[in-house]
């Protein structure tokens, strides 16, 4: 079985085993429900780098990464950074994640938030609301076009932005309609981890302009992101290396500085 079969045999156990503890009207009422959200589409739109920098304590490709790092601290150094929105993982047995981890880094700054979860039921986007996340991400390799479409209308209807990932042209066309914000293309192969940024080169043409396009995995340089940029890709998702250093917000705000210069 691979990886992304795995994980999501496990995160429907795991959803079940929520729902049956915190029902659904209980998120609905919790405070930061009726907040207003920020609008990462919008913000990549305006941004001149386009970082959307993440929290990621290990992964299943890389094992651990940083287990030493503040979620608090981190937030605060990206928002100080000049980052376009924080990605935030949540899964705890594959990314050492929490929905903990979203709501520090909801007190901690006013950054948009993107909730990076594999997203397999309506739960999980009322839950990402309720713990103050702005954006859900969807991945179309585990998600039929029904539930894509289900899961993005109900996220909209939150007024929760809508990021949907993709490794393919068939995952591509599957996906395209009026309740996604932002199409993510994945440059690691899910079967062998490669990363390359070539998928991301070529999927950008079969991607209409109405969608903000943003590159993920295998940035880790600005050289990466000068040569996406004319592509047409406005955001570009970092997890890993701001995350292997010391001080995060420092090493994003250091990026961010030679990216501009």
């Amino acid at each position: 079985m691979d990886i992304l079969a795995k994980i999501v045999r496990d995160k429907r156990q795991e959803v079940a085993l929520r729902k049956s503890l915190v029902p659904s009207i209980q998120l609905e009422r919790s405070i930061l429900f009726e907040r207003e959200t920020y609008s990462l589409a919008e913000n990549l739109k305006s941004s001149e780098t386009g970082i959307i920098a993440e929290h990621k304590r290990r992964s299943p490709s890389k094992q651990v990464i940083n287990h030493d790092l503040n979620v608090f601290d981190v937030a605060k150094g990206y928002e100080h950074a000049g980052v376009s929105g924080m990605s935030v993982l949540t899964d705890g047995k594959y990314f050492g994640g929490s929905l903990d981890d979203l709501i520090i880094a909801r007190s901690s700054c006013e950054l948009p938030l993107l909730r990076k979860e594999f997203i397999i039921d309506d739960y999980q986007i009322l839950e990402a609301k309720a713990y103050g996340a702005d954006v859900i991400l969807l991945i179309a390799a585990i998600l039929t076009r029904e539930e894509i479409e289900q899961f993005s209308k109900l996220a909209k209807s939150l007024g929760l932005d809508v990021l949907l990932e993709i490794h393919n042209e068939e995952e591509l066309h599957k996906s395209i309609m009026p309740s996604i914000d932002m199409i993510g293309v994945n440059n690691r192969n899910l079967k062998t981890f490669e990363v390359s940024l070539e998928t991301s080169k070529a999927l950008s043409n079969l991607i209409p302009d109405d969608f903000v396009k943003v590159s993920e995995s295998g940035i880790s340089n600005i050289e990466a992101i000068k040569t996406l940029r004319p592509f047409g890709y406005r955001g570009f998702l970092i997890g890993e290396n701001f995350m292997k250093t010391n001080n995060a917000g420092e090493s994003a705000a250091q990026f961010i500085n030679d990216l501009l210069s």
